[in-house]
């Protein structure tokens, strides 16, 4: 480990990145806790400042990837892959946008942890909890079982890939960004060919979309969306890298274009309010904001995964899976499955 540190921390000017096959010796070593915390706390440093290069992020990614169970349900699914570090501004859009692709047919994973520098903000985890889910918890059998049946599968990413658990003091500690912010969402624990994934900023496209081809994705959308998630605005423009085939495409994605533009509503967001109106979304009674959120988010993703011929075709199968209340059935369908086995356990 002393070696690559002394690669990685020569400075700005001195440092170099590593090979593939240099770092992902550095990444087994960190994922198994054979170095120490002190190295580990200075090999992420390291790479903070001298940033990541995509065949450390690979290698990373890789390391993850062979340290974690994943599920392989169904070839044809899309993984979406937000910041763990949760939301303190804006709507979890894409938690009711599961729902709806769900109830067209198109499965879903979602993945998580709680809360992790460097925004700490509310989770998944944390509106799961609310409605009697602890998934941490949950045997993986039981999680798969529900996707099975709803088409979405729920991933306590801690519990699936177990070194992440034991590296979270030392993230803790750092409280800012590391490697793992990026390589924790690629981990793919559903083996889905489709990808939507969150950035902060259009700066790392590029790296990004070469990555996505790397890791061999059928199609990955990269988006600068709401707090560096993957979640389109509804409000302006949302910035897009499409990557298909070695190829990435900038895609500015207009709300006006669709008639969708709509105003936000200023809130401040706690789990209770985020699961409060994904319930309001999803039995179509709640802001047209936060309803035409999902509406552009779900046509996008159904379109990328090739469910749908046409973004304006998503549109009207979004409309038409909220109006007869199908993603609500779903969501209800999956939140009873997973809520009762905890009682039942």
């Amino acid at each position: 480990m002393i070696a690559w540190l002394k690669e990685v921390g020569r400075g700005k000017r001195g440092a170099r990145d590593l090979t593939y096959e240099e770092c992902l010796q550095a990444a087994e070593e960190i994922m198994s806790l054979r170095a120490t915390p002190a190295q580990i706390g200075a090999f992420f440093i390291a790479e903070r400042i001298k940033m990541e290069s995509v065949e450390e992020l690979e290698a990373f990614v890789e390391a993850c990837r062979k340290t974690a169970h994943r599920e392989a349900l169904r070839p044809d699914g899309l993984d979406c892959a937000g910041p763990y570090d949760g939301r303190k501004k804006t709507f979890f859009a894409s938690f009711a946008c599961s729902f709806v692709l769900a109830a067209a047919g198109l499965p879903v994973t979602l993945h998580g942890t709680d809360s992790l520098p460097p925004k700490w903000g509310v989770t998944l985890h944390d509106m799961l909890k609310l409605v009697g889910i602890r998934p941490e918890e949950l045997p993986r059998e039981t999680l798969a079982a529900a996707a099975k049946r709803t088409g979405l599968l729920y991933v306590p990413a801690e519990q699936w890939c177990p070194p992440l658990k034991q590296l979270r003091p030392i993230r803790e500690q750092l409280g800012m960004r590391t490697v793992l912010n990026t390589a924790e969402k690629l981990i793919d624990y559903g083996h889905s060919p489709y990808l939507v994934f969150g950035v902060y900023h259009n700066t790392v496209f590029d790296r990004l979309a070469r990555l996505m081809t790397k890791l061999n994705y059928r199609k990955a959308l990269i988006v600068q969306g709401a707090e560096g998630s993957e979640d389109l605005f509804v409000d302006r423009p949302t910035r897009t890298y499409l990557v298909e085939q070695g190829n990435a495409s900038l895609q500015v994605v207009s709300p006006e274009a669709w008639g969708l533009d709509t105003p936000v509503p200023e809130v401040e967001w706690t789990a209770a309010l985020q699961i409060e109106t994904t319930e309001a979304v999803l039995r179509g009674d709640a802001d047209m904001a936060f309803i035409n959120q999902v509406l552009l988010n779900a046509a996008y993703r159904l379109h990328l995964a090739g469910r749908v011929g046409s973004v304006e075709e998503g549109l009207y199968t979004g409309k038409a899976l909220l109006e007869n209340r199908q993603a609500w059935s779903v969501y209800v369908e999956w939140r009873d499955l997973l809520a009762q086995s905890y009682v039942h356990r």
